[in-house]
């Protein structure tokens, strides 16, 4: 929001700052469930338990793995390009989505509920993410 008020959007920061905050979430997730298998005491599978605090955090590390590599990608392709700063903002709701999806699972006690920041991050997720994905048809088109 700050960078928009302040004229940075066709900088490099958007890029490098979603790439490092969507690795950080990946690695501090995955800490999470590490830190939830101690506190617990669970040392193998973890019983599928909606309500089960290590399987929810087991299961928005999983879930963040299956979608934020990609994103990943599709951020370095597109700025491997001379590219429209417009793309920036796709790169931010795909960042912010991946965020409020993990809030919809860890902020909530059972996630046999659904919830309306899981929804939206995970719509966000899929616009986000196709729309990322497009930018590189648009980049391969327009070179």
């Amino acid at each position: 929001f700050f960078l928009v008020l302040f004229g940075k959007m066709d900088s490099g920061l958007i890029p490098g700052g979603c790439v490092c905050a969507l690795g950080g979430l990946v690695f501090g997730l995955g800490l999470n469930v590490s830190l939830n298998r101690r506190k617990y005491k669970v040392a193998g599978a973890i019983p599928q338990d909606g309500a089960n605090p290590v399987y929810i955090a087991s299961r928005a590390h999983g879930n963040a793995i299956e979608y934020i590599p990609t994103g990943i990608g599709l951020i370095l392709a597109i700025i491997s390009r001379r590219y429209p700063p417009w793309m920036n903002y796709l790169m931010l709701g795909f960042t912010l989505s991946r965020f409020l999806f993990t809030f919809g699972l860890l902020g909530y006690a059972n996630m046999n509920k659904p919830n309306i920041p899981r929804f939206f991050g995970a719509l966000g997720t899929y616009l986000f993410g196709i729309g990322l994905a497009g930018c590189i048809g648009y980049l391969s088109f327009n070179d």
